[in-house]
């Protein structure tokens, strides 16, 4: 998936609540790999010196859902130091250890979907799950938001949410006559299920909720490979299926905008949007601290390939990297 603008700053929050497998499920081997944006986070990035209202709506939620991981476990202590927190009737029961990872990540990547060049931004890391649920497997390419209602060792599903910055025009010159496109949420489920200890298979479904509507949905699946208690790699394909609505905001094109852009008028459909593979690696310093880096590639396929925007000043190879670290500790939760 395709993050848009890293020449820019960008701020948001990623949160993972997991439940405690149930006692007979077989633990997983590997370890755990903290949440990392995916491309398709795709969030609003501003340089200081040119911060935008997306970047600030994203500054605030990343902002709010610090604060709100904070009022959920107000002690950063280990799991003996608990406080109570009441459950609510239709949840699993928050009681027990939970670990917080928080870090900052720098990534290289399209300036949007389906710019031909790049550059470096850089994105915060906050994931909040049950300790030692499975280990809590997390890639590169899962949103930001992610919250197991149901985990059952080897499968889980629950809720997930996701941030996409708005386009600015000024990102590019390949964008002039374009206009700005609004900051998108989009919100909807996910459910994975691991075969065998070293292969997740996952899928998201979200809807637009925010900026424009349809859906969208990502399936990946990754080979996860232990080399040590310390080194895991990963990595799989990825493809990612758009209907009319998020495919049409980025890729198609107006009359208005064809004459003040120079590019032919589009109308863009929905369909397969992008294939491609991930990779990412990990290796844990010691119990708290972690580095960790990815790459990801992604063709753009359909109406989004299609598109003037990107056949004339763009590209359907779509690369992005990053490396960054991380510090994890524990909450207990009574």
């Amino acid at each position: 998936m395709m993050q848009r603008d890293p020449t820019q700053w960008h701020f948001s929050g990623l949160i993972a609540f997991r439940k405690f497998p149930p006692q007979h499920s077989k633990p997983r081997r590997f370890t755990h790999t903290p949440k990392v944006s995916s491309a398709r986070l795709s969030p609003a990035q501003v340089s200081p010196a040119q911060v935008s209202s997306a970047t600030r709506a994203a500054l605030r939620v990343g902002l709010l859902t610090a604060l709100a991981a904070m009022a959920a476990f107000p002690g950063v202590a280990s799991a003996e130091d608990a406080f109570t927190v009441p459950a609510p009737p239709f949840m699993p029961s928050w009681a027990g250890a939970w670990m917080a990872t928080v870090g900052v990540q720098t990534t290289y990547a399209p300036k949007f979907d389906g710019a031909r060049t790049g550059g470096i931004g850089f994105m915060p890391i906050i994931n909040i799950q049950r300790a030692g649920s499975a280990e809590g497997f997390v890639s590169s390419t899962d949103s930001p938001i992610s919250i197991a209602l149901i985990d059952l060792g080897g499968l889980s599903a629950g809720v997930v949410g996701k941030l996409i910055g708005g386009r600015k025009e000024r990102y590019s010159t390949a964008l002039n006559g374009l206009g700005n496109t609004r900051t998108a949420f989009e919100l909807g489920g996910f459910i994975e299920y691991f075969p065998f200890d070293w292969l997740r298979l996952r899928n998201e479904t979200r809807a637009g909720i925010v900026g424009y509507g349809g859906v969208v949905s990502d399936f990946s699946a990754d080979f996860i490979v232990p080399v040590t208690q310390s080194l895991v790699f990963s990595g799989g394909p990825r493809f990612t299926y758009q209907s009319g609505s998020p495919t049409a905001a980025y890729f198609s094109i107006s009359a208005m905008q064809a004459a003040a852009s120079g590019l032919s008028a589009f109308d863009a459909k929905g369909g397969a949007h992008t294939a491609g593979v991930g990779g990412q690696v990990k290796y844990r310093i010691d119990p708290q601290w972690e580095v960790h880096s990815y790459v990801g590639y992604d063709r753009l396929l359909g109406d989004a390939a299609k598109s003037p925007l990107v056949a004339m000043r763009g590209s359907v190879n779509q690369v992005s990297v990053g490396i960054g670290t991380s510090w994890s500790f524990n909450y207990g939760v009574r």
